[in-house]
Order: C-alpha cells, then sequence, then structure tokens
C-alpha cells in the first residue's frame, strides 16, 4: 500500500528520492520539504553511509537525473572486470559485472579495476586485496633452484624467474612448467652386460649432469628416461668389447669413455654432463669362485718365490762366512766363542774332569776339537 505525504524532514545524513505515483521525480536534499496535500507524491529516504539501492527499483531508472549523479559514484563493471572497492582507504569489497551507485558525501571511496583480458594479475595487489579475490585466479610458484616456463593454451610466452606468480581463471588455459637446475645425478643399478669372452656381469654406473638449454629438454618426452637409455647403450657398446681381465684392469678408464660419448650428444638434451664412473662391478658366483683360486693360486707361488729367495740368500751368506773363517784364524777363534756364548746361554751348567781350571779346559776342548 502506498502512502502519500505533504512534508519530510531529510537529515544531514540521508537524501531523499521523490516519487510521483511510483515514477521518480527528483532528489531531495537535507531539509524540511512540504507538498501540496493532494499531489501523491511519496518519498523514499536513503542512508549516504551506505550503497546506493532502492528495493524494486533499477539504478538505471535514476541516471536521468544530474543533480543526483552529482553526489554519487557510479560504478559500471564490464564482463571481463573486476572491481575492488576501498572505503576511507580500506579495502571494501569485490565488485563482478554490473552497475553499482555510492554517495560521495559522507565516505571517501575508491577503486581499482583489473581486467581479466591481462591473465596475470597485477604484482602490486596486496593481502586484503588478494584475499577477496581468492576465488577467481590460480597460483603457480618457481622455486629459487628453478626456471619456469608460462604457457598461455599451450603457446610459450615467457621464462618466469623464482617466485610466486597469479592468474586469472578464465577460458584461457595457463600452465607453468619448472625445470631443475640443481646438479642432476643419474644412476644405473644392476645392469646386466656381457664381455667379449662371455662373462655376464652386473654394472653399478653414475653419471651427474647440469641443464643448460631447459627449453632443449621439455621438448624432449620422456626426457630422464631417454639419457637412461643413452647412458645403457654406451656402457654395452664400450663392455661388449672388452675382455673380463681387461675390463677389471681398466675399469676406471670407462667413466672416461662413456663422458666423451656423453659430451657428443649433449647438445641434443640441453644439458652439460660433468661426470661418469664405475661404481660397482659385480660378478656371478661361479666367476668369484675362479678368480678366487687363481688368486690364491698366485699368492702361494708368489709366498714359494720369496721363500726360496730368502733360502737361497742365507746360503749364500753362510758360503761368505765359511770362506772369510778359514782364511782368518782369529775370526773362526770368535766364532768359536760366540757359539760357546750360546750354549751356555741355554744350559743350566756345564762339568770338566781333569787337571787345570776352566777357561785351560774349555780351551783344551776347543782346540782338541778343532785339531780333530
Amino acid at each position: 500500500m502506498t502512502t502519500y505525504i505533504n512534508k519530510i524532514t531529510i537529515q544531514n545524513d540521508q537524501r531523499g528520492l521523490l516519487f510521483k505515483d511510483g515514477s521518480y521525480v527528483r532528489l531531495l536534499g537535507p531539509g524540511k520539504h512540504r507538498f501540496p496535500y493532494f499531489s501523491k507524491m511519496t518519498v523514499t529516504v536513503m542512508d549516504v553511509t551506505k550503497p546506493f539501492v532502492v528495493p524494486g527499483k533499477e539504478l538505471a531508472l535514476f541516471l536521468h537525473d544530474d543533480g543526483l549523479l552529482e553526489e554519487l559514484h557510479i560504478i559500471d563493471v564490464a564482463d571481463d572486470e573486476y572491481v575492488l572497492h576501498y572505503e576511507d582507504g580500506r579495502s571494501s569489497g569485490l565488485l563482478k559485472a554490473g552497475k553499482y551507485a555510492y554517495w560521495k558525501s559522507a565516505i571517501k571511496h575508491a577503486f581499482t579495476r583489473l581486467n581479466t583480458r591481462n591473465i596475470e594479475l597485477p604484482a602490486s595487489l596486496n593481502a586484503a586485496d588478494l584475499l577477496k579475490l581468492n576465488a577467481f585466479y590460480s597460483t603457480h610458484e618457481v622455486a629459487g633452484h628453478e626456471k619456469g616456463f608460462l604457457f598461455y593454451d599451450n603457446v610459450l610466452q615467457r621464462e618466469l624467474g623464482p617466485g610466486k606468480y597469479r592468474f586469472w581463471r578464465t577460458p584461457v588455459s595457463v600452465a607453468v612448467q619448472t625445470v631443475d637446475m640443481r646438479r642432476q645425478q643419474l644412476d644405473l643399478t644392476g645392469q646386466e652386460m656381457m664381455t667379449e669372452d662371455k662373462v655376464t656381469l652386473r654394472l653399478n654406473f653414475v653419471s651427474q649432469y647440469v641443464m643448460k638449454d631447459p627449453l632443449k629438454a621439455m621438448e624432449i618426452r620422456g626426457f630422464e628416461e631417454q639419457l637412461y637409455i643413452q647412458l645403457q647403450l654406451i656402457l654395452r657398446e664400450y663392455v661388449g668389447t672388452m675382455k673380463l681381465d681387461e675390463l677389471l684392469r681398466t675399469k676406471q678408464e670407462i667413466g672416461a669413455f662413456v663422458l666423451e660419448r656423453l659430451a657428443v650428444r649433449s647438445g641434443e638434451y640441453g644439458v652439460a654432463f660433468l661426470s661418469a664412473g664405475v661404481k660397482d662391478i659385480i660378478l656371478p658366483g661361479e666367476v668369484k669362485d675362479i678368480m678366487n683360486t687363481v688368486l690364491l693360486a698366485e699368492k702361494k707361488a708368489q709366498a714359494n718365490l720369496i721363500t726360496r729367495r730368502e733360502e737361497t740368500a742365507s746360503t749364500r751368506s753362510l758360503l761368505n762366512t765359511a770362506k772369510l773363517m778359514d782364511e782368518n784364524a782369529t775370526l773362526y777363534r770368535l766364532k768359536e766363542l760366540e757359539f760357546l756364548e750360546k750354549i751356555c746361554d741355554n744350559v743350566g751348567s756345564v762339568s770338566l774332569t781333569g787337571g787345570g781350571n776352566l777357561v785351560e779346559q774349555l780351551n783344551q776342548l776347543l782346540g782338541g776339537k778343532r785339531s780333530g
């Protein structure tokens, strides 16, 4: 039911919208207003601290009034836009597609337009703004040891450095691919290979590399798998041309050979190979037993040779000593006394019978044996 009025008072924090028979007439400012008694006038009182919203009326019905327009901020948000709304410098809300109106008099309003056709969000947005926009963007991160590559609808746009990036959720597909730029390690574990003399062994091998051209690596499907296969093929080529004994003797050279061959192919993969080497060569059980038997026989032969050399040297020393003693009586006598001293060290007591003192009897004993 419509109630007609003939007078009304508008406060300072209010504005009035005057209607006649339901149609908007004009804006009423603060103060007292009178109307003819039978003028069929109605007034909608508006709070200027609130958004301009008239229940049951579209905003477009009021935009012909220039006086009203001077009192309002009119914000027209397009379909591909979002508008951040601030009141007295503080974040107030987010405006989606549509028209909005706010009174100018009581609150200081500010607005920031964000165009989603620019797919990346501005870096200047603060945490409060991002919180209000949270449902409308996706986040991608590039770590400090990575390089990132930005794609729109599978088309490369640019390289991204370390950081956090935000993109609007739109029909455009956004993808960020990252590549680790740290030193990488490729391990081949338990690879079965056959030598030229038909011995099957298992090899543990390791190679290290770093990325030089990440885009080249990204173009290769199954990048690490292809590196792994390439390393396998080079190792099989090398091991297949070596006999087991030769391979074991020169195993330190395998790494240099593989590294040289990998360096030739490094440009194809967009990497630089830094090192390569054998960790372990694992032989079959029966081959181990044979090699242990051979090793034991070699060590025994070496021990026998050393023993014979020592015996020969000892015999030669005795012969030389005997020749010297035959040529020198004094040396012979000293040797006798040395031998006698050794006997005394190992015998508890020595008893001699006959005349003379002990020294004379020993001299006679030794002299008699010598002359005999």
